[in-house]
């Protein structure tokens, strides 16, 4: 086919020449849908929300779980020339009616267990559709409605969707992609990680982020990727074994559960461990096909950098990992494919971007799939994308001689310690947090101070484990009391440092008797740390680690 200029022509060619292959799995008792019968629900649905007053230029919003009913109704939206964008679960009234009061949103689609917060949250919703109580199955399109003139009449410089940024700097910017843009990007991407009507992948991500959104449902409709919705991150492992997909996208946090998965199952089988360390093919084989990850062609870690030792374990277990990179404002943009992957880097460009750096080694990006701009903010997006069109990204990073990029941490969060040493806090939280599995969220502190210290908190899920050997009930105030999981977390942070420059290591630590969870107040959905929040909130606990140092 010709390129196509907008999402509904794309979806619509890939409806056309494979209607019976499934589009959208099920895990459940529900039945999969065809990319035909994924087609008739669009054409009803966006009937229905063309019969409720949306119309082009308009914005619709989610609040759903990762379910099929998220595909269905966005896939309408965009056929109408909308707007669509959705809203992190973890949100609050507060956070939701700032965002429908920014985007103007008339319609929200949603689940039962969100409704309450939508409707506390107030601004200028007139239709609230609930998927559970039936109202997408009860719209129906008005008499006249002509749904080929609506997709046809959508642009390519149309605004497809909205992305809101996390919020750690001041309120979430609504960042506008069009469908220009992000077909330009699918191309860009797709020449190095290629997507095609014989592919599987699962989709599990939060649709607020860019990753999912772009990955699972866009780029999936422009080449017929089958896709397996998954609502609740604990049927990951589960949702693997049953679909083993051929790509696949994770954060390190992920990557890590999988690397600990599989680390108790080879310890139920010494002889299986010791072929696994031996790196034996067939035990690896055995492996990967029980895990689900066998058929992969591909799989990226992105949002931060993955742990050395967790990059070591799927290469050992012959997983084609690469590090990426991206950002709400461009997307998906670097990257290299497994073969030319290398561990510690993000990768080089994809194809279209280009790069450049400023002389405090900011990077800089330009290329056809940037964002159009902020939505009403131009002065915000002035301070983004300069004159020239370069997007000033705030990362720092060094660039080797074959092009690999290396972030070093993001400008704004360079630690400058009381004596004018620059150190970057995430590599410090990495190198810490990588000596134990029991180790949550982290923040190191230590701006013009003399020497660092740390706020860290305990994994959920590893903690709850640990805290049943030892007869301890999953609460964080009693577990981070246990001189036995403060020697454990005392034991990583000595690893950590030993891997530090003097300066750089961690001095003093205390437990926070709390899980810090995504879309907290400590730690947004894509599990970014709210740095100053988190400062102002701890603060007493962070002056009494300096006031405990001077006293030792």
């Amino acid at each position: 086919m010709t390129e196509p200029l907008t999402f509904p022509e794309a979806f619509q060619h890939t409806v056309s020449v494979k209607p019976d292959a499934v589009s959208l799995r099920t895990l459940d008792d529900s039945p999969d849908l065809t990319w035909r019968a994924y087609g008739e629900a669009v054409r009803r649905i966006a009937g229905g929300l063309a019969a409720l007053g949306v119309h082009r230029g308009q914005t619709v919003a989610t609040m759903l779980t990762n379910r099929t009913e998220f595909h269905l109704s966005e896939t309408a939206a965009s056929h109408l020339g909308a707007t669509t964008f959705s809203i992190y679960n973890t949100s609050s009234p507060e956070q939701i009616g700032y965002l429908l009061g920014h985007a103007g949103t008339r319609v929200v689609i949603c689940e039962r267990q969100f409704a309450g917060r939508i409707s506390a949250a107030g601004g200028p919703v007139e239709h609230l559709l609930v998927v559970d109580d039936g109202d997408l199955d009860r719209l129906t399109p008005s008499p006249g409605f002509d749904f080929e003139a609506s997709w046809r009449s959508v642009r390519p410089d149309d605004v497809l969707c909205l992305l809101y940024t996390s919020g750690t700097t001041g309120p979430p910017k609504g960042v506008e992609h069009t469908h220009r843009g992000a077909l330009a990007l699918a191309r860009s991407f797709t020449s190095s990680f290629p997507m095609g009507d014989d592919d599987t992948e699962i989709s599990y991500l939060p649709a607020a982020h860019a990753a999912d959104r772009f990955l699972s449902h866009y780029f999936a409709m422009r080449y017929g990727v089958e896709v397996t919705p998954v609502a609740d991150l604990r049927q990951l492992p589960a949702a693997l074994a049953a679909v083993h997909p051929t790509t696949f996208a994770a954060v390190p946090r992920v990557w890590e559960k999988i690397k600990l998965g599989l680390e108790m199952r080879l310890q139920a089988d010494p002889g299986l461990a010791a072929g696994f360390r031996a790196g034996e093919p067939r035990v690896l084989a055995a492996v990967r096909a029980q895990s689900g990850l066998d058929k992969l062609r591909w799989a990226l870690s992105g949002a931060a950098a993955i742990p050395p030792d967790v990059y070591a374990f799927l290469e050992l277990l012959g997983i084609p990992v690469s590090e990426a990179w991206g950002m709400s404002e461009c997307g998906l943009g670097i990257g290299s494919p497994p073969a030319q992957a290398r561990a510690g880097t993000i990768g080089a460009p994809l194809p279209g971007l280009e790069t450049r750096l400023t002389e405090d080694g900011e990077l800089l990006v330009r290329g056809p799939f940037l964002m159009k701009g902020y939505r009403n903010d131009p002065a915000k997006t002035a301070e983004t994308i300069d004159p020239e069109g370069w997007l000033h990204t705030g990362d720092i990073v060094t660039v080797a001689d074959d092009g690999h990029i290396t972030i070093v941490d993001r400008k704004k969060e360079l630690i400058i310690n009381a004596s004018g040493k620059n150190m970057s806090p995430t590599n410090i939280e990495n190198a810490i947090s990588s000596g134990s599995p029991l180790i949550g969220p982290m923040m190191v502190v230590g701006d013009n101070k003399p020497y660092n210290v740390a706020l860290i908190t305990l994994d959920p899920d590893v903690a709850a484990a640990f805290g049943e050997k030892l007869d301890l009930e999953p609460d964080p105030a009693v577990l981070v009391k246990d001189e036995r999981i403060r020697h454990a977390v005392q034991d990583a942070v000595d690893t950590g440092n030993a891997k530090l420059s003097r300066v750089e290591q961690v001095k003093q630590f205390t437990l926070v008797p709390a899980f810090w969870e995504p879309g907290g107040d400590e730690i947004t959905p894509t599990m970014k740390v709210r740095r100053k929040p988190i400062a102002q909130k701890y603060a007493t606990e962070i002056a009494e680690l300096y006031t405990r140092r001077a006293d030792g």
